[in-house]
């Protein structure tokens, strides 16, 4: 087998390459589509999102570099976060309002 010659526009790798990068966590993007979904159509999707993303972040610490995908997981995790605590809200809201509702009821 013979030297070929580079093709024409062939660049180097930069300074420091060493490869493709690691595959991405199997729940990275499951993590974060579940986030997403928390925070645009259902919040009772978010502590889902919370601990799945928790336990793949830790996951992927673990794995010391052989798995990547830690900024999609990231991303769902916070995203669960965030859901969760409008869910609170949400139901923090609901029930003031059904106590303010049924004590006004009581007043008249």
């Amino acid at each position: 087998m013979s030297y070929q010659p580079p093709p024409p526009g062939y660049q180097p790798p930069p300074p420091g390459y060493y490869g493709a990068p690691p595959p991405d966590h199997p729940q990275a993007a499951t993590v974060l589509i579940l986030g997403i979904l928390s925070l645009v159509l259902c919040q009772f999707l978010g502590p889902v999102a919370w601990v799945m993303g928790r336990r793949a972040r830790d996951e992927i610490d673990a794995a010391q570099g052989t798995v990547g995908g830690r900024g999609m997981v990231n991303a769902g995790y916070i995203c669960g976060i965030v859901a969760t605590c409008l869910l609170v809200l949400g139901l923090l809201f609901l029930v003031v309002g059904i106590v303010a509702g049924v004590v006004g009821s009581f007043g008249s």
